[in-house]
């Protein structure tokens, strides 16, 4: 295991740049997801710390090695990509213990460690399988398993549960999460589903344009995001957003452009008469209360009920647990706890405090 730093990282293909100084430091056996949306510059910046992208400019560093000049062989790190990449030819077991075999490891330590690879994934009974008898679960469990074999310092993870169905991605975050509990490698993982970053991470790096916005724990981004960007990209479904001005006085309040007052436990200092972004999770709102926007939309989910309507012009999106008597066309009585209110600047996109 290892800590890996990654210091003012550039990237560049000519004149185009698309990694801009990122700075991230990762601790020793460290889950740190990068997650963003397409074209953020997540999996440039994973291949460039795996060997497979040249570095324009800064440096990273793999415990207390700078590794920028190191071919991937001698980096010690371990990568899973979305497509598993396993050798149809071979069996499960030999694709499994392939790299060992290319650096003429014994054949008693590679079968050893096959072994406890396929125990820990639960593949013993298709060690003698090939790719194409698995599903599509088991052949990335393969891939997982290949690179536990390897004991590397660093695992790195390229949208790995892309190409499953849903059923199954919940089951195998649950697995690496696992498997990284119990290995306790320092793993840094790429995804675009900022649920998966969520609830495997202990860290995320969220990336946008090629710059870091935030980086935290997922409750510290959940619960203050730092900007407009990352209010909205974390959380599913997305906040409610509402543009318009913050009022002080005896009855503090956000007026929307249409006049719509919503509701304010306080005004940050300085802030009165400040063009804003109200935000409210969907989560974060009530049944009852003198909002009254129009029903759109009702999706029952069985646990909850999702009600998208239409207030101050814009779509605003509820999750309650109750049931909820209401029909399409109808006014819903709804309200902000108003102590989960986020208040964004509007010129800037930073958060107010």
């Amino acid at each position: 295991m290892a800590s890996v730093d990654i210091i003012d990282v550039r990237k560049s293909y000519g004149e185009q740049a698309v990694i801009h100084g990122v700075s991230i430091p990762i601790a020793n056996g460290e889950f740190v997801a990068l997650v963003g949306p397409s074209g953020c510059g997540k999996s440039t910046l994973l291949r460039m710390i795996a060997g497979l992208e040249d570095i324009t400019g800064g440096n990273i560093r793999i415990g207390d090695k700078v590794v920028n000049a190191l071919p991937p062989k001698d980096r010690d790190i371990a990568m899973v990509f979305q497509n598993y990449a396993l050798y149809p030819h071979k069996t499960v077991a030999e694709n499994m213990g392939f790299a060992l075999k290319l650096r003429k490891t014994p054949k008693a330590e590679i079968d050893q460690r096959v072994k406890r690879a396929a125990e820990i994934l639960d593949l013993m009974p298709y060690l003698n399988r090939y790719p194409r008898q698995l599903s599509g679960g088991q052949r990335q469990r393969v891939a997982m398993g290949r690179a536990i074999v390897r004991a590397p310092q660093v695992f790195l993870f390229d949208e790995p549960l892309s190409n499953l169905d849903a059923k199954l991605r919940v089951q195998m975050r649950a697995e690496i999460k696992e498997l990284h509990q119990r290995l306790k490698t320092t793993t840094i993982y790429v995804t675009h589903d900022q649920v998966e970053a969520m609830t495997m991470a202990d860290r995320i790096v969220v990336l946008h344009d090629g710059i870091v916005e935030q980086m935290g724990s997922p409750l510290e981004l959940y619960d203050r995001p730092a900007n407009l960007f990352v209010a909205g990209f974390i959380g599913s479904p997305a906040m409610n957003m509402f543009k318009g001005t913050i009022r002080g006085g005896s009855q503090p309040h956000f007026e929307a452009a249409d006049g719509t007052r919503l509701p304010l436990a306080s005004v940050p200092a300085g802030s009165d008469g400040l063009e804003a972004v109200y935000g409210i999770r969907p989560e974060h709102l009530v049944l009852g209360g003198e909002l009254r926007p129009q029903v759109t939309v009702i999706e029952p989910t069985g646990s909850e009920t999702q009600v998208v309507a239409k207030l101050a012009g814009e779509k605003i999106t509820g999750v309650f647990r109750e049931r909820v008597n209401v029909a399409p066309g109808e006014a819903i009585a709804m309200s902000p706890d108003v102590s989960l209110v986020h208040l964004f600047d509007a010129k800037t996109g930073g958060r107010i405090s």
